[in-house]
């Protein structure tokens, strides 16, 4: 692929908080239209860290990182990125803050200087598009953690991103709604990146597999992932592979 399609330029970013260890510690990525990447890593490899700092959430200690061809430093930068990129965060209640689903999911395309009937159109169509028509005077914080997922995932499909970050997307959603989940990820026309846990999850709606270790993305080389059945007679209790 040519420079025109390289969405996502990551050089040698680093991050620490104050007083801290480094948690980005020299990550490079190229993220090029049309992939689908999936990221995993133990809980504090630095995967959501790396989402911020995309996002410019946090400002990195050390590096160069690039989106569209734009270097991005300032907030003005970031402001051009969150445009083009969205992200679900971990925690739906992050996320979602109106009183009901509609305004919630419209108030994205509002922030983008829709008028009132353009973004609530959106947030219907978007709603539709995850099977949640009728919800829309739902009250959010009484909706089911899988539901909320879905709204959250509406929230920023309605804002029509280029690329899509997500964080650990199934955390907590029963089978139904990681179906539909599964689903709508597969039929989307987008780029994205997805932080998740689940290997059989990210095989299917994913076409790349990295991983973070001590805040770096390992290369193919230093990663073989891979599943395996076996038996033995500690099977159905808590157990380590050496």
């Amino acid at each position: 692929m040519g420079n025109r399609d390289l969405i996502i330029n990551l050089e040698d970013i680093h991050f620490s908080y104050p007083g801290g260890q480094p948690v980005l510690n020299g990550v490079s990525l190229k993220f090029y239209r049309g992939d689908r990447v999936g990221l995993l890593g133990a809980n504090g490899s630095g995967k959501t860290t790396l989402f911020q700092t995309i996002m410019g959430l946090l400002k990195p200690t050390g590096g160069r990182l690039e989106i569209i061809g734009r270097p991005c430093t300032t907030e003005d930068d970031f402001r051009f990125v969150r445009r083009k990129i969205g992200l679900l965060f971990q925690d739906s209640d992050d996320q979602l803050f109106s009183p009901t689903v509609l305004e919630d999911v419209a108030f994205g395309p509002l922030n983008l200087g829709k008028s009132r009937e353009e973004a609530m159109a959106s947030a219907r169509s978007t709603l539709d598009y995850l099977g949640l028509k009728g919800f829309e005077d739902r009250i959010t914080y009484k909706l089911s953690g899988g539901e909320k997922r879905l709204v959250a995932l509406a929230t920023v499909l309605a804002m029509e991103p280029e690329v899509l970050l997500l964080d650990e997307p199934t955390n907590g959603l029963d089978d139904r709604t990681r179906e539909i989940l599964t689903h709508t990820l597969t039929r989307l026309d987008l780029s994205f990146i997805l932080i998740s846990h689940e290997l059989d999850f990210v095989n299917q709606v994913t076409n790349t597999v990295f991983a973070m270790e001590n805040g770096r993305i390992l290369t193919d080389a230093e990663i073989h992932v891979h599943q395996h059945v076996h038996a033995h007679p500690y099977g159905s209790s808590a157990h380590k592979h050496s």
